[in-house]
């Protein structure tokens, strides 16, 4: 049975009355931040434990560590509190059992293979010490693994095991040699918010008003919402692993032997004192009290249920074939919760004043130091040190509903260790919303795929019976379909639904004076576009807007339809009395015009004068289009002539309707987000979250160009200091020599051999006939004609660094 510490923190304490911060929750997590923040200089912090410390799920933890994450920022934060758990060790003088073995992951196909070349790619240029060894090598480092299953594996030297309570004490005791205080057997009954901001946190041992307050509840995180009306969509998910009796191969070792995880077979193991730990995320996921966590849970266990895990049993068997002839000491069954996409869900809740959460962290012991360090220097400073858009609680909005967060919780429960291909959607929680042509749109061959809940084609079949494609690291059989959408706008003209693009709308006296200074470019005039960057005070990217003056005191800002929540948390922290606010994203829906031939279409559509002199590039009217209300915006995401045309939900059909019967004759063709993703590398445009992001700023980024410099703006005086000091790297644009295959992401650019850089997006460019990538390089490499490599699936491909545009480097066509 895993060990449980336990100890009484507030013998002769009293509650105090006030705190900058109330951490509610003793797990791994909550005793990190309160760690982290009292180590960055906030001392006033206190954690509440409704029972003992490690309570929940920390406590009987697998305790196996490791860095790789498939997003490279959580990495780099699994990597950090690895790191961490010596100093937490020495600080606290509490063993956290530290044991880094090293670790491998197994790979027993080609697919399983090419994986692992990604992640070891990905490892090139954020510096982490993976290699590739054989299955020799493997049979040699745990000589209870039969070799024979497997292709290759890629070793870590920072993986290993500790000891899940231990590590918690050991954040908790390190928290009060800086100043902390924790207290146990103190359960949280209701959280209250004054009118100033700051919370009421009731105990029965008293009340504490705090500052802020952070939710790490853990399996308890939905029902500490629900005392103040917000529903997370995790899911605490039963979880097997098994413990052996003695092994001989184990105990005669005279070496802990490493720790590793098996893809094919769904398996993790480690070395658990003479025996091993074996640990599965079974193919049919179990929900555990979908209505709510008892409070009365504390240091229990589940009922095992070996029948349910006989199948992946059965394959550990066949490949570390000792465990057959071990006898099963414990059997561990345990709740833990998931996030509906795996990954913890944390910072400010949008819509909320000063409260914070730290919730859904299944993998609290590699990455509960990370989630530490970000949830403090995000209340300290105002912003994380890197982009942790991965784990950031505003990725979900009001559509992740408690149902939703079940399901898709269990699906991602069940895909732990299942392969995700670049091109894969996922089945479970679609439908959740839709547009008005979702229908029209399926029945006409569209490919759909879910962008932060909503619907929206990726590519177009033939008809519905000929949407699908086999999930793949390589072309697939949408490459064929993808070009003729794009040929369409190249040539003639087609259309795209835009319901995900975002929407925030600001009317008030002071909304120019108030998006002159949060944003970074030029705010325009009456009927004007422009398009601006939005910076943190940092100087990092927080936004890639928009700009829409519908008259002098109302503006809409259009953006990345997944950041609304994040940008509406953004606006709303310091709005101007004389401003009002709103995210709109829902309220507008449309569809953009794009190709030589979308202002002869438009022209058959709407009495409005549409011609290049009465219309020009970056202007906007509020007419009428199709018969119906909508904005139109002249500008063009494609890089050809085009249009955006917003209108109201209602009014969607009938515009779409009109567009299609007007288009019959010109060759109109729907596209979808491929064909648009494809021809904006042509035009060396960047995306959000892929080349624009807060890891980047806007010199390295480009995006200086957008700037007006003749006015003072959040993040002017960092961004000064950047221009003055110079930039390290670079985005560039660049062709890839390579057939059959595109970079997907996150692969390493090489220069000499050498990871010079990284591909933030890219993809194949249909018209210009040739693979293409986004990446940040090193400036010394970042030159017009210089040649690179790029690393896919372990090959290195030769590449050039593009000086212009591939298409219509002068915008002659979006301007015409």
């Amino acid at each position: 049975m895993p060990e449980v510490h336990r100890e009484e923190a507030t013998t002769g304490k009293k509650l105090p009355s006030h705190a900058k911060v109330v951490v509610i929750g003793g797990g791994v997590v909550g005793c990190s931040i309160l760690f982290h923040l009292a180590k960055f200089g906030w001392k006033d912090v206190v954690l509440l434990e409704r029972d003992e410390l490690t309570s929940g799920s920390s406590w009987h933890a697998a305790g196996q560590i490791h860095t790789i994450s498939s997003d490279p920022n959580i990495s780099r934060l699994q990597g950090y509190t690895i790191d961490l758990y010596k100093e937490i060790e020495e600080t606290s003088g509490h063993s956290v059992g530290l044991h880094m073995t090293g670790g491998f992951y197994l790979a027993s196909n080609k697919t399983w293979y090419d994986y692992l070349k990604r992640e070891r790619s990905k490892a090139r240029y954020m510096g982490l010490q993976q290699e590739f060894i054989s299955p020799a090598e493997v049979a040699e480092r745990h000589p209870l693994i039969d070799p024979k299953h497997y292709y290759a594996a890629l070793w870590d030297d920072q993986d290993g095991d500790l000891d899940p309570s231990g590590a918690t004490y050991a954040f908790a005791k390190a928290a009060r040699v800086h100043g902390a205080q924790y207290f146990t057997h103190t359960p949280v009954t209701a959280t209250t918010q004054r009118a100033d901001g700051s919370w009421d946190v009731t105990t029965p041992k008293g009340v504490i008003n705090a500052e802020h307050i952070v939710n790490c509840g853990g399996l308890w995180a939905r029902e500490v919402g629900h005392m103040q009306g917000l529903h997370l969509p995790v899911q605490p998910m039963e979880h097997h692993y098994l413990i052996t009796e003695r092994i001989d191969e184990i105990a005669n070792a005279g070496r802990r032997l490493p720790c590793g995880i098996d893809y094919e077979a769904n398996i993790y193991f480690r070395q658990e004192r003479e025996g091993m730990l074996l640990g599965t995320y079974e193919p049919t996921g179990v929900p555990w009290k979908v209505d709510g966590t008892p409070w009365d849970f504390g240091h229990e266990l589940l009922p095992p249920n070996l029948d349910h895990i006989a199948d992946r049993l059965e394959l550990a068997f066949d490949r570390i074939p000792a465990l057959a002839e071990a006898g099963i000491k414990d059997a561990i069954n345990g709740p833990f919760t998931f996030g509906p996409d795996g990954n913890p869900m944390i910072g400010p809740v949008p819509g909320m004043k000063n409260y914070w959460c730290a919730v859904g962290v299944m993998a609290g012991f590699c990455q509960g130091g990370g989630v530490g360090l970000t949830m403090a220097e995000w209340m300290i400073d105002g912003e994380p040190s890197i982009d942790v858009w991965a784990m950031d609680v505003a990725r979900f909005g009001d559509w992740a509903t408690p149902d939703w967060g079940t399901v898709k919780s269990t699906e991602n429960y069940e895909r732990r260790f299942v392969m995700t291909f670049p091109n894969e959607t996922l089945p479970k929680g679609r439908l959740q919303k839709t547009t008005a042509l979702y229908d029209r749109l399926v029945a006409k061959g569209a490919r759909m795929d879910q962008g932060f809940g909503l619907e929206n084609a990726l590519w177009f079949a033939d008809g519905p019976e000929d949407a699908w494609e086999d999930p793949s690291f390589e072309r697939n059989r949408s490459h064929a379909y993808v070009a003729r959408e794009v040929k369409a706008v190249r040539e003639a003209v087609g259309g795209i639904e835009i319901a995900n693009f975002a929407k925030h709308d600001f009317k008030g006296p002071g909304a120019r004076a108030y998006l002159d200074r949060v944003l970074a470019g030029y705010v325009p005039k009456p009927g004007r576009l422009t398009l601006t960057p939005m910076l943190t005070p940092k100087g990092k990217l927080y936004g890639d807007l928009t700009v829409a003056c519908l008259t002098e005191d109302h503006f809409i800002l259009f953006g990345s339809g997944v950041m609304q929540e994040a940008h509406r948390r953004w606006f709303e922290k310091d709005l101007p009395a004389d401003v009002t606010y709103a995210n709109v994203s829902d309220d507008w829906h449309g569809i953009a015009l794009s190709g030589p031939k979308s202002r002869e279409l438009l022209a058959c559509i709407t009495r409005e004068d549409v011609s290049a002199e009465a219309l020009r590039f970056r202007d906007l009217r509020q007419t009428y289009v199709g018969s119906v209300p909508v904005i139109l915006n002249r500008i063009s995401f494609s890089g050809e002539l085009g249009y955006e045309i917003y209108c109201k939900p209602q009014y969607l059909l009938r515009l779409s309707e009109a567009i299609e019967a007007a288009g019959a004759d010109l060759g109109y063709r729907w596209y979808g987000a491929r064909a648009l993703m494809s021809m904006r590398l042509e035009k060396g445009w960047g995306v959000w979250t892929l080349d624009y992001r807060p890891d980047f700023n806007a010199i390295e980024s480009g995006m200086d160009a957008f700037i007006n410099w003749n006015k003072d703006f959040v993040g002017k005086d960092a961004t000064l200091a950047l221009r003055e000091a110079g930039v390290s790297r670079k985005l560039v644009p660049m062709t890839i020599d390579v057939d059959g295959i595109d970079v997907s992401g996150d692969e390493a650019i090489l220069g000499d051999g050498t990871a010079v850089g990284y591909v933030s997006s890219g993809g194949f460019a249909h018209h210009a006939g040739k693979s293409m990538a986004m990446g940040y390089v090193s400036i010394d490499h970042a030159a017009p004609g210089t040649e690179l490599q790029v690393e896919i699936l372990g090959e290195a491909y030769a590449a050039k660094v593009l000086g212009a545009p591939i298409y219509d480097a002068n915008g002659a066509n979006m301007r015409s």
